[in-house]
């Protein structure tokens, strides 16, 4: 079995947001779900009992339909003789175990359980939530308070639309402050205005600190789009570039998420974006293209000068010679530093070219199994006189975060690791000294901070697409409903 969830009182996203967290998935609701785990083709075994005592059993059992469909799915599904719910399930061409028969039944076996549990206390009935009062939702319990919202249209000042964002971070077993965190990760810029700083006040012992966020429909200032590809670094302190769905790269303001500028539309999606030292952006699409072009406000060569220099330039011969690389397979992650630029590719290598410098030969190494999903640079300091030398973290659709200086051989123990893809990853120098963010496919975000071997956990309930360390020590988390940017206590 790879997920057992036993459907007695939950609500259908309780089941959905439990059956994701057993799968390594990260689902906001039952189509997200049904349409991830449609594109994991891992063979997997789900089973479901008490489906006729879930709090909406008829959509459960469609949800169950729906899985049904999938043949890399198995399901082992319980409930009672006569209910609706089997008759929804009658023509679905499964087999069926019907346990009213007598062959399936040890009678002494049945009576000795049954005077047992005739004997237990009965149930107490579940206490009601005020779902108005930020503390007494941060310190329910997360199933009941997932059932009562989903029941309840009413707003509840935004708690309601921020619990049900972010739901499968906030059922995880957690204190009431982390909880607080998550909740106020989600709140809308419509929500009431009181909730914002009581939730603040309840996550005061949180590890992180959130420093703002634009959620999907905020207005002031307006959320920037889903966010696809992200960095911070080459550009000035204060300013980050993102690129949304639709292959829009864009700059915003990283101390409130406010538009700075805007770039050409990509072809496709950008699935990764750097910027070199001359301002030139490179950007990566989901077909493995690579494209360039300024950043706005960049300085161009104008008059006498562009008509005398009209060779190609440095960035142009750099980019030339990626593409050359990508030619054997295409490209999934990019990454550059004054000293470094890197593109990764699909078949699991990472080829490196060093800026300015067209006589020095690019460098591949093969440091994963399957694509390389994530890359991350700097440069890191090695002499008084200024010299450095690149450090390259890369993950991948193993589970790996491997480190490499193109210098050298990479280090054959991979940095971290777990059984899940990586999804994105970002590192700099921070206060507090060298940090690496890393997002992992089943919605984990880890900050390393390396200096001082401290790791801090995050879930905010949702597939993220995209980190960005600044170089105060915030970190930014881009996904397809929110922009956050949190600083660890």
């Amino acid at each position: 079995m790879h997920a057992f969830v036993p459907l007695g009182g939950l609500s259908v996203r309780g089941a959905v947001w439990t059956l994701a967290d057993q799968l390594g998935l990260v689902a906001r609701g039952p189509e997200e779900f049904v349409a991830r785990l449609a594109a994991d083709r891992r063979r997997v075994t789900v089973v479901l009992p008490d489906l006729h005592a879930a709090a909406d059993p008829d959509v459960l059992a469609e949800l169950v339909l729906a899985l049904n469909a999938h043949e890399h799915v198995r399901l082992v599904v319980e409930t009672r003789s006569g209910t609706a719910v089997q008759g929804q399930l009658a023509d679905s061409g499964a087999a069926v175990m019907d346990l009213d028969e007598p062959r399936w039944t040890d009678e002494a076996r049945r009576r000795a359980w049954h005077a047992t549990t005739a004997s237990a206390d009965p149930q107490q009935p579940a206490a009601v939530v005020e779902l108005d009062v930020p503390a007494a939702v941060c310190a329910a319990d997360p199933w009941q308070v997932t059932a009562a919202f989903e029941a309840d249209p009413q707003d509840h000042g935004g708690l309601r639309a921020a619990w049900l964002r972010a739901g499968q971070s906030l059922c995880r077993d957690q204190e009431s402050a982390e909880r607080a965190l998550v909740l106020l990760t989600a709140l809308g810029d419509a929500a009431d205005p009181r909730l914002r700083p009581e939730l603040a006040r309840l996550a005061a012992t949180a590890d992180w600190q959130l420093e703002w966020s634009r959620i999907r429909g905020d207005m002031t200032p307006p959320w920037p789009g889903p966010v696809f590809a992200m960095t911070t670094a080459g550009l000035p302190a204060n300013q980050a570039l993102l690129a949304d769905h639709a292959g829009v790269p864009r700059t915003v303001n990283t101390a409130d998420g406010a538009a700075v500028g805007r770039l050409a539309r990509l072809p496709g999606r950008a699935v990764a974006l750097c910027v070199l030292t001359d301002s030139t952006v490179l950007a990566l699409d989901d077909q493995g293209q690579l494209h360039e072009d300024m950043l706005p406000g960049a300085p161009r060569p104008t008059g006498l000068t562009a008509l005398l220099d009209d060779g190609p330039t440095p960035a142009q011969r750099l980019t030339d010679t990626l593409r050359t690389h990508l030619a054997r397979s295409p490209g999934t992650a990019l990454c550059a530093t004054p000293g470094v630029v890197a593109v990764g590719a699909a078949d699991g290598t990472v080829h490196t070219v060093t800026p300015g410098a067209p006589d020095d030969p690019a460098r591949t190494a093969a440091l994963h199994t399957g694509s390389v999903t994530a890359l991350t640079a700097i440069d890191l300091p090695v002499a008084d006189d200024g010299a450095t030398v690149p450090l390259l973290y890369s993950a991948g659709a193993d589970g790996r975060v491997r480190a490499w200086s193109p210098t050298t051989d990479p280090q054959p123990s991979p940095v971290a690791e777990r059984t899940t893809p990586v999804t994105a990853l970002s590192v700099a120098h921070t206060p507090r000294g060298l940090a690496l963010a890393v997002a992992w496919a089943d919605g984990l975000v880890e900050l390393r901070l390396l200096d001082e071997g401290e790791t801090r956990h995050l879930w905010p309930g949702t597939a993220v697409n995209a980190l960005a360390l600044t170089a105060g020590g915030s970190l930014l988390i881009g996904t397809d409903d929110r922009l956050l940017c949190l600083r660890p206590q």
